[in-house]
């Protein structure tokens, strides 16, 4: 008969998760770089039906970047897509030059609109995503290190707090 264990409080493994990416030992810029990383790849992956994604290990490591923090980024770049991609769609009319036609033979007309459809998203999606990923490197980079200090100060402050609790001793054991 096996004994039936309570299960973990999502909350609680939330904010372990949390004081494990504000405390990354590379930083930061470590986790910022990560979270840039994310969501830069986020905003090219609806064209391409989702193998964007897998840029983000090589990108990664090539970068020196935290693997949470990608992930996280790449969450939230896809709670924000749908109002980007009207903007990465426009981005990419505005790059890709107005004569341009996809024309596949054998291929329904409907099916050319589409891939020209996707064409703009990757190429609006790639300038944007990196414009985002810039943006979001500095804004969580800062928020980080907000942290970061405030989490020091505050040890510095109860550290000072003991100390002036517990009186010196005055002698020592081999006086």
């Amino acid at each position: 008969m096996s004994v039936r264990r309570k299960p973990r409080s999502i909350k609680r493994w939330i904010k372990y998760k949390y004081s494990q990416l504000m405390r990354a030992p590379g930083g930061a810029s470590f986790v910022a770089l990560g979270f840039a990383i994310g969501i830069a790849v986020e905003m090219v992956t609806l064209p391409t039906y989702g193998l964007a994604f897998f840029l983000i290990f090589p990108l990664i490591y090539w970068m020196n970047a935290s693997l949470a923090g990608a992930l996280l980024g790449f969450v939230v770049g896809k709670i924000i897509y749908i109002p980007v991609a009207f903007v990465n769609s426009m981005v990419g009319g505005w790059v890709l030059p107005n004569q341009l036609r996809i024309h596949i033979p054998f291929a329904p007309g409907w099916i050319d609109h589409i891939l020209l459809v996707n064409l703009k998203l990757i190429v609006g999606g790639i300038i944007d995503g990196i414009l985002l990923g810039v943006l979001f490197y500095f804004v969580i980079r800062w928020a980080i290190q907000l942290v970061a200090d405030k989490r020091r100060e505050k040890r510095k402050e109860r550290r000072s707090l003991f100390e002036a609790a517990v009186p010196p001793n005055t002698k020592h054991a081999t006086e």
